[in-house]
Order: structure tokens, then C-alpha cells, then sequence
């Protein structure tokens, strides 16, 4: 229930506290004299997006504050309580919405003392306080809102299955989408794959090694230069241990005996007569192998050819793929890995089929259980909606809700159409067809009554914008009186511009407009007694003062008493 509400700097209020009680509060006033304001109010409170346009000319902000009943265990008590909101001990908790007059300054929403983003506020508001202006009306008339309206109607646990479905629809549409690109894409992946095992094939014939490159070169390098190497060893090893008895072994071993036979004479010479025989041997092993590298080094014209070949396979593959040796054997592995991927793509593709078969299946098996439960829900509509228009003053109407087969989508597979025959021998036709202004405000009315006693505890918060509109006459009164019903479980806050609802209300609130021809004004204040009646006779005549009209109000007074 809402308590109470203060409105600072919102239009024409410059500032007002209404005190709400429980039953029906009706709000009226002269047109231009603020109503939609507190409405304005209300929707700050309820954590609708408003434009800088509402805040009073030279103020710098719009405040909003209201105090509501949030019950424990209620949806929105369990979200309040996870953004660290506290509520009061008697389960109430106070709303404030500061709506800055610039985008420059900061808005702000503050609930139970800690601010929260305003898309939570908006999110649970509506089950605390459920606002219905007149644009529901209009909102109505769309297949969307009646199937909305449907499932509410239907209970929690359709509405499970109505969410379960959306998630089954999402993950069938995303496979669906992945199945298509797979198919779109599965040419191009063959072509690409097939180019990717030409490519290994080329390499596999050459099977390079690891810096064979390189390995190559220096062969090559050897093989082409190997004249040059053999006359440079060949005169290396004559100068060392030729034939000639002047090389660098013969004249060690002269110079070795020759310091044999003095050092018998000096024992310290002995060291160096040694140091030069091992140096003798030294460079006779050096010798040795000059010999055998001599031996072994051949000019091979064949093999010089060999290797050329194998450099020009190897470069021809680095040209064919664009890359040096270590980048070709880089590509060969993920070519390898991508190729035997693909090599089970048709088996991917399988499965994928299977698992859109399976979730499709799912899905129809959703959407045929949310159709059962519509059709059932549409019956009981159907039938609690008749019953209230027989008591708005359409007895002769008949109103029914067809839930007919279509195209599978989030929601399910049905269209939800509300129809209406509006008197005896009419055809059934679409309400946004079928009904008059004042007609349609019964029928959402009736709605709203109707989804209230299934699916809201009572003490709920009901405020609606002119439901009144386009209805006069008795067709009013009964308006007013179903109204009353209403709030004897629900608490019922409306805008009305007819006497014969305000005169079924438990509290009665004008707004008033004064302006000193500068600045215009609006003031709320809770009227009783004589002043009820004077407001009354200004709703039926359009002047005050009318003793005739006092006495209409009067009379309204007296009948709506119930």
C-alpha cells in the first residue's frame, strides 16, 4: 500500500504531501490544475524515465518521495534486500527520486537509504504500485499486451513454462544461426582444405628438415670450391711432413736431436727436448689428417648436382607457401590439425542437426503446453470479464479471447486475439475494432479487476488515469461502484473527471490552481463534508455555487454509499 507521497518542483506543484489510506482515493480538479503532476510523482516513485521537461520552471531539481508497504518474502523485498535496501520494522520503505532539471546534473534514486540504479527501482516498483494511465488503453488494443495480459492470468507456473520457453527459442534460434553458417561456409571450408592438402602434399615430398636450408648452402659451398681445397691442404701437408727434407716435422726432429746431444751437458735442456718431440708428434697427426681429408675429398659432379636440386625443392616450396624453412614447418603442423578437423565435419554437422532436431521438439512441446494453458486462461478471462461488464453497463456485450496457431517465435506459437460482439446480433471482432473509447476503458477496467483477484495480494496499489474516459451516465456510476469493490481488498487511487465515481470514493483529493499572473501554482488538499459536496456539484455543472448541483451531489453521496 502507499502511505504517503511528497512532490517538490514537479510542474505547477511547487510542493505538497498526500497522506494515502487504504479503500478509494479519487483525485480531481479543474483541467491545466496539476492532476497529471501527482501523477508525475508517481511515476518518479515508481522508477519511470522522465524527461528534464517536468521539473518547475527554476528549480534545479524534481523530487519525489513516497513511503510503501514492501511485505517479506514479496519479489520485490528479496531484490530490495540484494541491493542492500532496509526496510522498517512494519515492512515499509521510503522512495526518493531527485530528477535533475540539466542531463549535466545527477539524478538520484534513493530507496530505504541507499541509492540503487533506477532500472531496479522500475523493475520491482510495478509490484508494489501498479500505475495504469491512459495510454493502457491504447497498449491494449495490441495482440502483444492481450497475450501479456493472458499469461499474468494464467499463474506462476504457465508463466515458468512461457520463460522456459523463451530460453529453449534463444538456444534453438543460436543453433539454428551456427547450423546456417556451418552450411554457408562448409564449400569454402572444402576448397580451403583441399588447397591446405595440396600444400602438405608438396611438403611431403620434399620433407625438409630443420635448418636443412643452411645445412645445404655450406655443401654446396664446399663441393663447388673443392680445386681450391684440395691445392690448399695438399700444400698445407707438404710444408708440414712432405717429401722435401726441409718441412717443418724434419727440422723439429733436427732441432730435437741437436738439443738432445748438448743436453748432457745442462739437464735444465731436457724440458725443451721434450716440449719439441711432442710438438713433432702434434704435427705429425696434423699431417695424418691432411692425408685422409685428402683422400676422402673427391669432386663430385653428381652430388654437387644432388644438393643444387635439393636447395631449388626446398625453395620452391618456401615460394609456394611464402615462407622461410621454419615458417613452412610451422604451417605444416596447423594445416595437419585443421585438415583432420576437417575431416570430421560432417560429422559436426550431424550432430548439430540432431541437436536442432531435438531442441526444435523441445519447443513444440513448450509451445503446445502454453497453448493449453491459454485456452484454459482465456475461457476463465472470458467468463470474469463478462461478469464484470454486465456490472459496468455493458450487459449485452459478450467478450472472448481467441488463442489461434501461428508462426513459432520467443513467446510461443499462438496469436492471442480479445474480442468483443458489443450488443446482441454483432459479430465477434477484434476489441481495437470493436469497442468505443468509453467502451475500451470498461473493458481494461474489467481486465485489471479480473487479473487483480487471480494474481495480486490483497492491499495491492492500484492507480489509474481517467479509466473513466469516454463513459458518462449510469455507465459511470457503475464504473465508480466496481471501483469500490475493488478497493475494499485493493487499495484504488484514480483520476476522474466524473462526479458519479468521485462520489464512491473513501478519500477525496482536489488539486487546486493559483497564479498571481506570474507564477501559477497547484495545491492538494483532502476535502470532507461540505467541500466534498461543493466539488462534487463542480464535477456535474462546471460552476460552484449551483444549489441544484449541491443537490445532485448530495443525492450521488447518498446512492454510492455501499
Amino acid at each position: 500500500m502507499l502511505h504517503e507521497l511528497s512532490i517538490t518542483n514537479v510542474g505547477v506543484i511547487d510542493s505538497t504531501r498526500i497522506t494515502l489510506g487504504p479503500g478509494l482515493t479519487v483525485l480531481t480538479g479543474e483541467t491545466g490544475a496539476g492532476k497529471t503532476m501527482v501523477l508525475t510523482g508517481l511515476a518518479l516513485v515508481t522508477g519511470e524515465k522522465l524527461s528534464t521537461g517536468v521539473v518547475r520552471t527554476g528549480a534545479d531539481a524534481a523530487i519525489a518521495e513516497a513511503i510503501v508497504d514492501v511485505p517479506a518474502g514479496s519479489q520485490a523485498a528479496a531484490a530490495f534486500e540484494d541491493a542492500g535496501v532496509l526496510r522498517e520494522e512494519d515492512d515499509t520503505v521510503l522512495i526518493s527520486r531527485t530528477l535533475a532539471a540539466t542531463t549535466q546534473a545527477r539524478s538520484r534514486t534513493v530507496v530505504g537509504g541507499r541509492q540503487i540504479p533506477q532500472a531496479l527501482l522500475a523493475q520491482h516498483a510495478p509490484h508494489i504500485v501498479t500505475v495504469h494511465g491512459q495510454s493502457d488503453q491504447v497498449r491494449v488494443r495490441s495482440r502483444v499486451v492481450q497475450r501479456d495480459m493472458l499469461d499474468r492470468f494464467a499463474g506462476t507456473s504457465h508463466m515458468e513454462i512461457v520463460q522456459e520457453h523463451a530460453a529453449a527459442w534463444e538456444a534453438l534460434v543460436k543453433i539454428r544461426e551456427e547450423q546456417q553458417e556451418m552450411a554457408k561456409g562448409a564449400e569454402a571450408e572444402r576448397l580451403a582444405v583441399a588447397n591446405l592438402k595440396d600444400d602438405l602434399a608438396a611438403i611431403d615430398d620434399v620433407n625438409p628438415e630443420p635448418g636443412e636450408d643452411e645445412k645445404l648452402a655450406g655443401q654446396v659451398r664446399l663441393l663447388e670450391n673443392s680445386e681450391s681445397v684440395r691445392t690448399g691442404v695438399a700444400q698445407a701437408r707438404e710444408v708440414l711432413a712432405g717429401e722435401s727434407d726441409t718441412t717443418v716435422v724434419s727440422q723439429l726432429a733436427h732441432i730435437r736431436r741437436t738439443l738432445e746431444t748438448v743436453s748432457a751437458h745442462d739437464a735444465e735442456l731436457e724440458s725443451l727436448v721434450t716440449r719439441v718431440a711432442e710438438a713433432g708428434y702434434a704435427l705429425t697427426d696434423i699431417s695424418s689428417e691432411l692425408a685422409r681429408y685428402l683422400d676422402n675429398l673427391e669432386a663430385d659432379p653428381e652430388r654437387l648436382a644432388e644438393l643444387h636440386q635439393r636447395r631449388s625443392d626446398i625453395a620452391q616450396l618456401m615460394r609456394r607457401l611464402g615462407r622461410d624453412l621454419e615458417g613452412v614447418l610451422s604451417f605444416a603442423v596447423e594445416a595437419r590439425e585443421r585438415v583432420n578437423r576437417h575431416d570430421s565435419w560432417d560429422e559436426t554437422m550431424a550432430a548439430h542437426a540432431r541437436e536442432e532436431q531435438e531442441r526444435a521438439l523441445h519447443v513444440e512441446k513448450l509451445s503446445t503446453r502454453i497453448r493449453e494453458g491459454r485456452q484454459r486462461a482465456a475461457e476463465e478471462v472470458a467468463q470474469a470479464v463478462n461478469q464484470e461488464l454486465r456490472g459496468l453497463a455493458m450487459p449485452d456485450a459478450v467478450f472472448s479471447i481467441a488463442v489461434t496457431p501461428t508462426t513459432a517465435g520467443p513467446s510461443g506459437a499462438d496469436h492471442v486475439d480479445m474480442m468483443l460482439a458489443s450488443h446482441p446480433g454483432a459479430p465477434l471482432r477484434p476489441v481495437a475494432d470493436a469497442a468505443s473509447g468509453g467502451e475500451l476503458s470498461r473493458i481494461m477496467l474489467a481486465l485489471e479487476v479480473s487479473l487483480a483477484q487471480r494474481t495480486v495480494a490483497d492491499g495491492h496499489t492500484f492507480v489509474f488515469d481517467e479509466v473513466d474516459a469516454g463513459v458518462g451516465g449510469r455507465a459511470a456510476s457503475e464504473v465508480g461502484a466496481r471501483l469500490a469493490r475493488l478497493a475494499q481488498t485493493q487499495q484504488v487511487v484514480v483520476v476522474t473527471h466524473l462526479a458519479q465515481v468521485a462520489a464512491y470514493a473513501d478519500h477525496h483529493i482536489v488539486v487546486h490552481k493559483d497564479t498571481d499572473g506570474r507564477v501559477t501554482t497547484s495545491h492538494v488538499t483532502e476535502v470532507a463534508g461540505e467541500e466534498r459536496i461543493q466539488e462534487i456539484a463542480r464535477l456535474l455543472s462546471g460552476q460552484e455555487g449551483s444549489e441544484h448541483a449541491r443537490a445532485h451531489a448530495r443525492e450521488l453521496l447518498d446512492n454510492s454509499a455501499i
